[in-house]
């Protein structure tokens, strides 16, 4: 059945089927000639919107809505489209998202179900649900089309993405985070990577229902959040850092000050007295650009309870380290690591590219001394997230730290995602420090 052509109009139907509405997505939508169908109306609306002189964000949702269906309208009554009242429906809401929205990625976007969205050229689009990557049937028209998405996310932030600077990090207006590389980095087209952003921040409850971590983990860390214990949180990429941040964060006083330091803005922290600071990417000149380390030890003049570090990636440890040592007890930070003696050997490299040319052992010192917990976290085969272990920072024994690891996830059988959480020890080094930890055994 031919969509669109000059001559036949779009959706036709024969006389003996009656019309059926268009699955959201379908085969039919995603066909070549439904794409053709919704970009000449979005051409025909985009015409018409520079004949009123202004734009879809000028004019507001409302108004670029009623243009829309002026033009299908018309377009139908021309004998170029024939829809039935969904369909009618379904490209109103299509054209709409090309013509103010994020075209294709709307849908994607909208759903609450996908937590990150990745395109791999015009034709290729995957979205992660549950933890699993799987491909999906929206797909971009060309690489135009695509280009013109990308533009559109960057345009308004006063970012700009060419073959000069072909990649970018951006931030939605709804707070997910977007990487962009266009060629000729990217050899096959346009790459894009959205993490979306969750409205809603996880409770303990909710974490320890989902199994992310067991009923003692979660006494244990609360505990340790309220009692003002130092938490590095460690893991791979999209093992669930920030969330874990956000469910801790739930246990600070509503009576701290608190300062969040990020590269793009995600925590939500929910207490009264929170100052959001956020890193800014060099301009096109390459100056005006803000580092970490740069806001690191701008908030230790800004009298802080707690310094909340969304990520430590570079010389910023220092200051880190520094601010969790000299006063600044229940301070966060998450790190890229497989383990936690990963993450401590990243913290020594990242000490080193920040100058530190101390002995090892004086190195190890002061970060056991800064960093009192350490919270692994994974995410395994089978998409699921785990807090892999939860251990203590006691010291250094002669050259290595000495941890005491009071819970862990084991993994049975290997691969497949399953498994139980084993309580290891009951006996936690920071006993005295813990408040009302009492994980069903009375403590050694």
């Amino acid at each position: 059945m031919s969509l669109l052509t000059s001559e036949a109009p779009v959706f036709a139907h024969t006389q003996n089927a009656p019309p059926a509405p268009i699955a959201l997505p379908s085969a039919q939508r995603m066909s070549d000639s439904y794409q053709i169908a919704k970009a000449q109306t979005c051409t025909q609306v985009i015409e018409q919107l520079e004949t009123l002189g202004s734009s879809a964000e000028e004019l507001g949702p409302g108004a670029v809505r009623e243009e829309i269906e002026r033009v299908i309208a018309s377009r139908s009554r021309r004998g170029q489209l024939a829809l039935n009242s969904a369909e009618r429906l379904l490209l109103i809401a299509d054209v709409e998202d090309e013509v103010a929205g994020m075209g294709p990625l709307a849908p994607l976007l909208r759903d609450p179900a996908i937590d990150d969205i990745i395109v791999n050229g015009a034709h290729s689009i995957y979205a992660e649900r549950g933890g699993l990557l799987e491909k999906v049937e929206t797909r971009f028209r060309d690489d135009a089309h695509l280009m013109n998405i990308i533009q559109r996310i960057v345009g308004p932030i006063g970012r700009r993405v060419d073959e000069a600077s072909p990649y970018v990090d951006a931030r939605l207006p709804d707070g997910s985070r977007v990487n962009i590389v266009i060629p000729p980095v990217a050899l096959d087209g346009p790459m894009l990577s959205i993490r979306k952003f969750r409205m809603q921040t996880m409770t303990i409850e909710d974490c320890v229902a989902r199994d992310m971590m067991s009923a003692d983990m979660a006494a244990y860390l609360g505990a340790a959040v309220r009692s003002r214990l130092n938490l590095l949180v460690c893991g791979g990429t999209g093992a669930g850092k920030t969330t874990l941040l956000n469910m801790l964060s739930t246990f600070i006083s509503d009576r701290e000050r608190l300062i969040t330091i990020e590269d793009a803005a995600e925590l939500q922290l929910r207490q009264s007295h929170v100052v959001r600071l956020e890193t800014r990417p060099p301009n096109v000149d390459g100056s005006r650009e803000v580092t970490s380390r740069e806001l690191v030890r701008n908030a230790l003049r800004m009298r802080p309870d707690r310094i909340i570090l969304g990520e430590v990636r570079g010389v910023e440890a220092v200051e880190m380290l520094q601010a969790m040592s000299t006063g600044h007890d229940g301070s966060m930070a998450t790190l890229h690591g497989n383990s936690p003696r990963d993450a401590f050997a990243r913290l020594e490299m990242l000490l080193g590219f920040a100058g530190m040319q101390s002995d090892v052992r004086a190195i190890r010192r002061f970060i056991a001394n800064s960093v009192h917990v350490v919270v692994q976290l994974q995410r395994l085969s089978n998409g699921s997230r785990r807090v892999m272990s939860v251990s203590e920072v006691t010291g250094i024994e002669g050259e290595a730290y000495s941890l005491n690891e009071l819970f862990a996830f084991r993994e049975q059988p290997a691969m497949s995602g399953l498994g139980e959480f084993r309580t290891l020890s009951r006996c936690p080094h920071f006993a005295p420090k813990l408040r009302d930890y009492a994980p069903g055994a009375a403590l050694c």
